[in-house]
């Protein structure tokens, strides 16, 4: 009975198999279910592309943010900036085309740097005329001049003669007429006939010779109608009043800082270029006769003893100040007669009028005053010399005499300073609006003093 059960409904399963397999066959599922088994076992061909909202974006590159800094917050002074300073070092981009362009001989009128229309023939008169007649003798009558109380400024001896800071300032040695000579960062060499009086213009002439800063003007007693200019795209031009032009009389691709004529005569003009390299130029033969490495840097002074020719005195950048005796310098080993060692940079090294004391001005605040037999006795007073990067440095000057100094004040002021009295005294003044960097005092006329600023102006302080 089992048995028969057992097989009944073995039947029953089986024919429900096969009538499954019959209707499965008819619809071709096992295919297509091995179709999809056999394309989920072989691995994918393709590389799914990702979606874009998955997708990365690359930030564009940014320029980079430059912070500046000034000196004080990275804890440098001001002469030590990893920048050369505008002042005594850096050249300015070239401001005239001329100039740099041409190594030789340049037109006065090519460089002539006025409005259309305007012209030089005027200065040319002015100073054929003046160099014509004889100068008079320095303040020999009068009384004792003390300049702390003698000076003032008038409203008519301030002038704007030049765009940019004032590097070198000098008087031409005329007696009865007052011209300055000037040059700037630019390369412009600017004139002010002090004394122009009535007329179209204003009495300033410039010129544009050179292609950086001019470092130095010299204009011999002998011969003011030839004016030496030096600068620090290493020319030195000499410019010819009476034939209106400016001749290259010597180019060099190191800086030229200064220059300085051999007292008594005018065949020699020494020059400090480069790094601490003193130079004599002959006119005679037209080049450099003689070379001295005198200095570790920049020479940025050069000043001859009133009474000595053979002494010459030097300042610079490596912290001496020094006298020289130009009949025993050696070339390879130059040893000095004389030298004064500063915390920081020597600006201006000068002999007194009677050559009896050497004046040094120190940007380590410190004005230094050597004296005494074989200048042996050093006293230092006591000067803020920080003009920063924007003004010219303050290079100490002697007046007329042995008794005072003049230079700089910040409170723009001018400070002078007693040799006998070891005081500084300022003399102010409602027209004076800039601070005086550069100074030249008048050889002809005591109670000239002229002071330069770093914004192109003049003042002219006289006697009262």
């Amino acid at each position: 009975m089992a048995s028969g059960a057992q097989n009944d409904y073995e039947r029953r399963r089986l024919e429900n198999i096969r009538r499954n397999s019959e209707m499965m066959a008819s619809l071709l599922l096992q295919r297509k279910a091995a179709d999809l088994s056999a394309s989920l076992k072989r691995p994918s061909s393709k590389t799914p592309k990702p979606s874009p909202d998955r997708k990365k974006s690359r930030p564009s590159p940014q320029p980079p943010i430059v912070i500046r800094r000034s000196l004080r917050t990275r804890g440098l002074p001001p002469d030590q900036s990893p920048h050369p300073e505008p002042s005594d070092v850096a050249p300015s981009p070239p401001a005239s085309d001329v100039a740099a362009a041409r190594r030789g001989p340049l037109l006065a009128r090519e460089v002539f740097f006025q409005g259309p229309g305007s012209s030089d023939l005027g200065f040319k008169d002015v100073i054929l005329g003046a160099s014509g007649r004889p100068s008079s003798d320095l303040g020999k009558e009068g009384g004792p001049f003390d300049p702390r109380s003698s000076l003032v400024l008038r409203p008519e001896n301030v002038g704007k003669v030049l765009s940019e800071r004032i590097l070198t300032v000098k008087f031409f040695p005329f007696g009865d007429r007052t011209v300055i000579a000037v040059g700037n960062k630019l390369g412009h060499v600017g004139f002010w006939d002090v004394d122009y009086g009535e007329g179209d213009g204003d009495g300033v002439y410039v010129y544009a010779p050179h292609s950086a800063p001019v470092s130095g003007i010299s204009i011999h007693p002998f011969s003011p109608t030839k004016v030496f200019t030096c600068g620090y795209d290493g020319f030195i031009r000499l410019m010819d009043i009476g034939k209106e032009t400016f001749n290259m009389i010597y180019s060099s691709d190191a800086p030229i800082y200064s220059i300085c004529p051999q007292p008594n005569d005018n065949n020699y003009l020494y020059l400090g270029e480069g790094s601490g390299e003193l130079k004599m130029w002959d006119q005679r033969v037209g080049k450099v006769s003689s070379s001295w490495d005198l200095h570790e840097q920049r020479i940025n002074t050069i000043d001859f003893h009133p009474e000595n020719s053979n002494l010459v005195a030097t300042s610079s950048t490596d912290g001496m100040a020094c006298i020289w005796d130009l009949r025993s310098i050696k070339n390879d080993r130059p040893e000095s007669l004389k030298n004064v060692q500063h915390r920081r940079a020597v600006h201006s090294a000068y002999f007194s009028p009677s050559g009896s004391f050497l004046a040094t001005t120190s940007i380590d605040d410190s004005v230094g005053i050597l004296g005494g037999n074989n200048f042996d006795d050093l006293t230092l007073i006591r000067h803020n010399n920080q003009t920063g990067r924007w003004l010219s440095s303050f290079r100490a000057i002697w007046g007329w005499d042995d008794s005072y100094l003049f230079l700089g004040n910040m409170r723009r002021a001018v400070d002078v300073i007693s040799i006998k009295e070891k005081t500084t005294t300022p003399l102010e003044s409602e027209h004076m609006t800039s601070i005086p960097c550069r100074f030249a005092a008048h050889s002809c006329k005591r109670g000239s003093l002229a002071c330069a600023t770093a914004g192109g102006k003049i003042y002219l302080w006289t006697g009262s």
